[in-house]
C-alpha cells in the first residue's frame, strides 16, 4: 500500500480509482483537520473502516513522507501532503465541474406552468408570463420537452430548451421615502397614481411600509426586497419601489450590479 507516485503521472481524480486510494485521501485530510492531536478512532468512525485500517494508513503515510509523527498521538501533514491533497482535490473539482456541465448539464429539467394540459414528451413553447415561465403547447419562438406533465394552473417539467424566451425586462420606478428624521412622507394620492403602473409593490424600511398601508396598498415585497425587485424586474415586471432614504442607496446597488434599469424618484410631484 505504498504512496509513491510517478510525477509525470496524469493529474486526474486518482481518488476515484479504487477504494484504497479514496480512502487514502480521506485520511489524509482527516489528519490535516485534526493536527497536531489525532484520534485514530475518530477518523475510523468518520471514514466508516477499523482502527487498524487507519492505523496502517496512518503508517503508510508517514513512511511516503506526507505525514510527520511528533509523538504519540501527535501528526502533521507535512508540505509534501498539503501538495498531495491540493493536487487531488483540485482534480476532483475539475471533474465535478465536468459532470455537473457535460453531463447533469445535458438533462436539466426546468420547471413552467402549463397553460392547458400537456403529457409526457410533448413538445411546447416557452413563455414568460407575469415573471414566471409558461408551457405553451401551440408554441413560441423557444421550445422545450415535456418531461413531467399535468393539467392547466400545474408546474410540470421541461428539458431539451431550445431557442430563446422572448419578453422585455421590466423597470423599477424607485420612490424615496424620507427617514421619520427627515420630515413629513410624500402626498398618498401620488403613489396611486404612480402604483396603477406597476406590476408589482414593494416596501423597503418601516417608512416605505406605513406610506404604502396608509395609501391602502398591499405590498407584493416586504421582505428580502433588495432581491425580489431585482428579480421580478428581469422577469420582465416593472415595479414600485417606495424605500426609506436610509435604504436607498443598498438598493439602487443591487439593480446596477444586476443591470436592471430603474429611476429614482426624490419627489413625489406629478
Amino acid at each position: 500500500m505504498g504512496t509513491s507516485e510517478d510525477p509525470d503521472e496524469p493529474a486526474g481524480p486518482r481518488v476515484l480509482d479504487n477504494r484504497r486510494d479514496a480512502t487514502r485521501y480521506r485520511v489524509l485530510v482527516e489528519i490535516a483537520a485534526r493536527q497536531p492531536a489525532v484520534s485514530q478512532e475518530e477518523i475510523a468512525d468518520v471514514i466508516g473502516v477499523t482502527s487498524q485500517a487507519v492505523s496502517d494508513y496512518v503508517r503508510d503515510l508517514v513512511d511516503g513522507g506526507f505525514v510527520e509523527k511528533r509523538g504519540r498521538g501527535r501528526y502533521e501533514v507535512t508540505k509534501e501532503g498539503v501538495d498531495w491533497i491540493i493536487t487531488r482535490t483540485d482534480a476532483l473539482s475539475d471533474f465535478v465541474s465536468r459532470v455537473s456541465d457535460d453531463v447533469l448539464g445535458s438533462v436539466d429539467v426546468d420547471a413552467a406552468v402549463a397553460t392547458d394540459a400537456v403529457a409526457e414528451g410533448d413538445d411546447v413553447g416557452l413563455e414568460m408570463r407575469d415573471g414566471v415561465l409558461h408551457a405553451v403547447p401551440e408554441g413560441g419562438s423557444a421550445t422545450a420537452v415535456v418531461v413531467t406533465g399535468g393539467e392547466a394552473g400545474e408546474a410540470v417539467g421541461v428539458t431539451d430548451f431550445e431557442g430563446v424566451v422572448e419578453y422585455d425586462p421590466g423597470v423599477v420606478t424607485v420612490v424615496s421615502v424620507p427617514a421619520v428624521t427627515e420630515g413629513s412622507p410624500p402626498s398618498p394620492e401620488v403613489i396611486t397614481d404612480r402604483a396603477a403602473d406597476a406590476d408589482l409593490i414593494a416596501v423597503g424600511g418601516t417608512e416605505a411600509y406605513a406610506l404604502a398601508t396608509r395609501t391602502g396598498l398591499r405590498p407584493d415585497i416586504r421582505f428580502g426586497s433588495a432581491t425580489g425587485v431585482s428579480q421580478a424586474a428581469l422577469r420582465g415586471l416593472d415595479v414600485l419601489l417606495l424605500v426609506s432614504t436610509d435604504e436607498l442607496s443598498r438598493h439602487t446597488t443591487r439593480l446596477r450590479e444586476d443591470g436592471v434599469r430603474y429611476e429614482v424618484r426624490d419627489s413625489l410631484t406629478p
